[in-house]
């Protein structure tokens, strides 16, 4: 089953390519379990990959992390810190929360993200897992803005499948998940429950099973953020034409 979802995944990537009529794929390598297993995955399906690792007062840990499993694939990667870049931008800003300044973080990434994709013809490769789109665990145009997402349809747990099966290494795929945004942060602290639980709880909502507070409060938190798994509203203004009979309306009372 395995094997079927990784052929599966390959192919379309591949046939992303094609349609797209690009080059190969770029993404954020963080030294974790989810950017590990889209490296593995994109690497299948084209040469053409680059890895970008974008410290922003990282851990070294997750740096080496990163190194380990670029080397392990033979993975192109490019070291960028961006410390002094954040550092430089925040200044200019009034303080605020550790929330606020995190998700900066993950746009900076972004935004280096997409200038290799540029040069190079490339589709930026999200990392982003079921569980954490339907939740909304990730920043809104930054780890969430991205081209494409393999395992956007796959809950933490079958990520941890595939990547025993593209043998990423043991202790990646026990690594407690963290996005990385401040010192000692943990996906499953900041969500307030074990993947485990919420993947369990999460598919009994897609069932429509929704029973006890943990599913209570999942379902709201996934309609508190639908909007980020949307595009940007857009307000509509439909105008009646004007009839023969009269006379049409001034250019300075249109909207434009």
């Amino acid at each position: 089953m395995r094997d079927d979802i990784i052929h599966k995944i390959v192919q379309w990537l591949k046939d992303e390519l094609n349609v797209t009529k690009t080059k190969g794929f770029v993404l954020g390598l963080s030294g974790g379990l989810d950017s590990a297993v889209c490296a593995a995955l994109t690497k299948k399906a084209t040469d053409d990959c680059l890895g970008l690792i974008l410290p922003i007062e990282s851990d070294v840990h997750d740096l080496d992390d990163a190194s380990e499993i670029a080397t392990t694939m033979s993975l192109k990667t490019q070291y960028m810190d961006l410390t002094s870049v954040y550092k430089s931008l925040i200044k200019f800003l009034p303080d605020s929360n550790q929330i606020a300044f995190g998700n900066i973080k993950a746009r900076l990434r972004m935004v280096v993200l997409y200038y290799y994709a540029n040069i190079h013809n490339y589709l930026v490769c999200g990392t982003g897992n079921k569980t954490e789109l339907t939740l909304g665990y990730f920043t809104k145009y930054g780890d969430g803005a991205c081209d494409i997402l393999p395992l956007g349809d796959l809950y933490k747990y079958k990520v941890r499948e595939l990547a025993k099966a593209l043998n990423i290494p043991e202790a990646i795929i026990k690594k407690t998940p963290s996005a990385g945004l401040w010192k000692g942060q943990t996906d499953e602290e900041e969500i307030g429950y074990s993947y485990d639980e919420l993947d369990r709880t999460l598919a009994e909502i897609e069932n429509n099973q929704i029973k006890g507070d943990v599913a209570k409060k999942l379902r709201f938190r996934i309609e508190q953020n639908e909007h980020k798994r949307k595009p940007p509203k857009i307000c509509y203004i439909k105008f009646q034409e004007p009839s023969s009979k009269n006379q049409a309306p001034s250019p300075k009372n249109q909207v434009r």
